[in-house]
């Protein structure tokens, strides 16, 4: 079968206030046209919150699909995707943090364009940001459809990243094996690894291409988040220190592996 796809759920930690958020994204898959092939969630080795969604209710359409497994490696976001490309079976995987919400259409979409547009390794919905009241803030993902832009209509590539940084990478559907190739996310790159990563996707010549429909519904600035303490929290990141990571993701595409860069090596006055 081609085209099979796996949801990859990383789950850190889920406290009180973050269960219904996940009982949204969970919902967001059952209510699908069509089904990812699987569903994995991701969680710390030796993490209570493995216990809690293990007997989470998953509905009858979806609970045969999912499953709940340990990493037993550090647990930030882009090593528990790591691992769970690492875990999987199918030819695709998607990105699916627990606070957001796939649209009914997202994988009904990929299915027709993953089958039409062969030659493309990672997908990217349109994006609706929203706040935590889940109130419209703006659209991401979508300037790949505004003339110009691009060298083609609808792919993203090298030169637009390098001018236009705001991309996201949740709720895209990637090639496992292109995803693999080009050397997977970089936990030691802070606040821009998902620019990195499309840098290093695009310099690689992989094919990128956002679907023009809106697919994923983001949800910004939840306090519990990490990009909140960032950006908004008692000890959120200096604009120069922010800077310093915006300009290591430009130089650290031309390398797949990580290099385990850190801030903190860095002179700074």
């Amino acid at each position: 079968m081609t085209n099979t796809i796996t949801t990859i759920i990383p789950v850190h930690k889920l406290g009180e206030d973050d269960k219904d958020y996940f009982a949204k994204a969970i919902a967001s898959i059952r209510e699908q046209k069509k089904l990812p092939t699987k569903v994995m969630i991701v969680v710390p080795k030796g993490s209570e919150v493995k216990e809690t969604l293990e007997s989470y209710k998953y509905d009858d359409k979806i609970k045969e699909i999912v499953s709940v497994v340990e990493n037993d490696g550090e647990t930030d976001f882009c090593s528990q995707i790591n691992f769970g490309v690492s875990k999987i079976d199918t030819e695709w995987f998607s990105i699916l943090e627990f606070d957001d919400e796939y649209s009914k259409i997202m994988f009904d979409n990929f299915y027709k364009y993953a089958t039409y547009y062969d030659e493309v390794e990672a997908f990217l919905p349109i994006v609706l940001d929203a706040n935590v009241e889940g109130k419209f803030l703006h659209f991401t993902n979508e300037p790949v459809w505004a003339k110009d832009f691009s060298d083609k209509l609808g792919f993203l590539d090298n030169d637009a990243l390098l001018n236009y940084p705001q991309f996201q990478i949740s709720g895209g559907m990637y090639k496992k094996e292109s995803f693999e190739t080009v050397g997977g996310l970089k936990p030691s790159i802070k606040l821009q690894f998902a620019y990195e990563f499309l840098l290093r996707m695009t310099y690689y010549d992989k094919k990128i291409m956002t679907i023009p429909k809106v697919g994923y519904k983001k949800t910004n600035m939840r306090p519990s988040a990490l990009f909140y303490s960032y950006y908004m929290g008692d000890n959120k990141i200096r604009p120069d220190e922010a800077k310093w990571w915006f300009n290591q993701a430009k130089k650290e595409c031309y390398f797949k592996q990580d290099r385990g860069l850190t801030y903190e090596d860095e002179i700074v006055e």
